[in-house]
């Protein structure tokens, strides 16, 4: 191979390589693998069958890996949501109430660990490029395990960055997340993944 075929074919390489980091499949596992941890506000709004919102909620998303996240909402209700050591803590203020779960896989395809970096993300979904809302780009997520609770999984992204997500559960409600001051690869006080229930509350571990 001469010189001139040899230029044109690296040349070639590398901007097959850049269109594919801009497309929104690329954009996705960029982030995915280059974000150790996360922090952002959030508003989540859930949709019934009928298409019926409710009220929307707002708190603070927490990421480190491997395996640690945490939901806090803050209003208009106290809700949290760890995850560390292999276990995830669901606390609900209003009720009193905490339950503790194993980290297994039947969790594999929750939008959760997905975030966290524990599972492949090709080897646990079907990706497809849904295209653009406005300023977001979406990335459909289909379940590859047919016993996933999400028929599946939208993800929004702006600028390489998440800004969005849609949840569709096998139960017809619909669940859309949109995140905003969002940092990434920051330090978080590790006392953000440590759960201890207050006292007076219901624990059950499951």
């Amino acid at each position: 191979m001469n010189k001139a075929k040899q230029l044109f074919l690296l040349m070639f390489m590398f901007s097959a390589h850049a269109v594919a980091e801009s497309e929104p499949i690329g954009q996705l596992k960029k982030f995915l693998k280059s974000t150790h941890s996360l922090t952002a506000s959030f508003q989540q709004t859930s949709f019934d069958e009928m298409g019926k919102p409710g009220p929307s909620t707002f708190g603070k998303f927490y990421l480190q890996r491997p395996g640690q996240f945490r939901w806090d909402y803050q209003k208009p209700f106290v809700q949290q949501i760890i995850s560390t050591a292999g276990k995830v803590w669901f606390y609900d203020a209003d009720l009193e109430q905490v339950t503790v779960k194993k980290m297994d896989p039947s969790l594999g395809s929750t939008p959760a660990l997905l975030l966290s970096g524990d599972v492949p993300l090709e080897a646990n979904f079907s990706l497809e490029e849904q295209g653009q809302d406005g300023d977001l780009t979406w990335i459909k997520l289909a379940p590859k395990d047919e016993h996933s609770n999400y028929k599946y999984i939208l993800i929004g992204i702006e600028d390489g960055q998440l800004s969005g997500m849609e949840l569709n559960d096998n139960f017809g409600q619909l669940t859309r997340i949109y995140f905003t001051e969002l940092e990434t690869n920051v330090s978080i006080d590790p006392a953000v993944f440590t759960f201890i229930a207050p006292d007076g509350v219901d624990v059950f571990e499951e």
